[in-house]
């Protein structure tokens, strides 16, 4: 294939040609399913926390389950991962809990950052999942240094780094690319070309015909794949991971898909893209992959239902536990910075207790600055 090529496994209406379906088992199949769908109920739940005002901010990912989910399950454990803000999907994939996505929008004693990051600005460190930057294009450099961490110290797993075509547009997109096709360090780059920049289309961002071109300027593969086909996703991030661990060097993803709701809960996309959403109502992941299933008598609406009923009784216990949980104490601006507290700091702490006390309440008339 080359960079203007797109690879498609599932037609819009569901159908494989046998030559390209890969066989994978049923249970690996619905679990793929399953996974899409726990995002997209995640990202309408989370977007009527914040049109409620429990909740201050939220980046929804509808329409980009199968970009998340299929890139997610080419990785193994102890691969290390660098995400964009727009992946709960992938987070779920690798083993984050569904109370602590939540409580990150909370940001109080519950979330794992102690109310420190933006909300859906994610750590987990346990996961080998690198905290979430806003600055656009930032973490595409520090992939590339983790990844030549790896071959330095002669080990077989990877990096992945996720970003959306804006982040291409960024200095550190050339940067981190240049260096890894120069090193050939074991970097995934996945580009989830979503269309909008928020309010910048893709084609004033740039003359490239596809984004994945770009990568024959940096000595590596580029590869265009439908991104609403979860299989598509899959096999091209498999086969660039066998590349990588392979020693052949890094390989540029471009994941085609669309951004179907705003760029944030702070956005109103009707203001710049007028109906161009509705266009890719039939190309929807979920619908496609359901198509799928059921043409192999994989999928019911039994099953479905039986899903939907699971996955919202998880996410009602979820937001019970983080509506609960009470604000950070004063002492965790102290921890989790340094292994050991030095005694300046402790001194500080301190004080601070003796005229603070040990937490404090929220300010009920502050405001979420974005």
């Amino acid at each position: 294939m080359t960079s203007t090529d797109m690879l498609q496994i599932i037609s819009e209406s569901g159908q494989v040609h046998e030559d390209n379906d890969p066989g994978l088992e049923p249970d690996f199949l619905i679990s793929m399913y399953e996974s899409m769908m726990a995002t997209r109920l995640l990202d309408e739940r989370m977007i009527n926390l914040q049109r409620q005002g429990r909740i201050g901010f939220y980046v929804p990912s509808t329409g980009e389950e199968a970009a998340q989910v299929g890139s997610a399950l080419a990785l193994e454990g102890d691969d290390w991962v660098y995400p964009s803000y727009r992946a709960p999907g992938l987070f779920m994939m690798r083993g984050a809990k569904i109370e602590h996505l939540v409580a990150n929008c909370f940001g109080n004693d519950a979330d794992l950052c102690k109310g420190r990051q933006m909300p859906v600005h994610y750590a987990f460190s346990d996961l080998n999942i690198v905290s979430i930057s806003s600055p656009i294009g930032t973490h595409i450099v520090q992939a590339t240094g983790t990844g030549m961490a790896m071959q330095l110290k002669g080990k077989k797993n990877l990096v992945a780094v996720m970003f959306g075509d804006g982040g291409t547009s960024s200095n550190d997109f050339h940067s981190g690319l240049n260096l890894a096709g120069v090193t050939k360090a074991p970097v995934l780059f996945l580009c989830s070309n979503n269309q909008w920049a928020i309010s910048v289309p893709i084609e004033k961002q740039t003359a490239s015909k596809t984004i994945a071109a770009k990568g024959a300027a940096y000595g590596m593969p580029g590869v265009r794949v439908d991104g609403n086909d979860v299989l598509a996703v899959y096999r091209a991030c498999t086969d660039a991971a066998d590349r990588a661990r392979a020693g052949d060097g890094p390989t540029l993803i471009e994941m085609m898909t669309y951004r179907r709701g705003p760029h944030s809960s702070s956005d109103d996309p009707t203001r710049y893209r007028g109906n161009q959403a509705d266009e890719w109502l039939n190309r929807d992941p979920i619908l496609r992959f359901r198509k799928y299933l059921e043409l192999g008598d994989l999928w019911s609406e039994a099953l479905e239902n039986e899903l939907i009923e699971r996955r919202k009784e998880e996410m009602n216990t979820a937001i019970k536990i983080a509506e609960a949980a009470e604000q950070p104490s004063l002492e965790t601006l102290f921890t989790d910075v340094l292994a050991k507290v030095p005694p300046h700091l402790r001194d500080q702490y301190e004080q601070l207790v003796e005229t603070e006390g040990t937490g404090h309440e929220p300010d009920p008339d502050a405001a979420f600055p974005l």
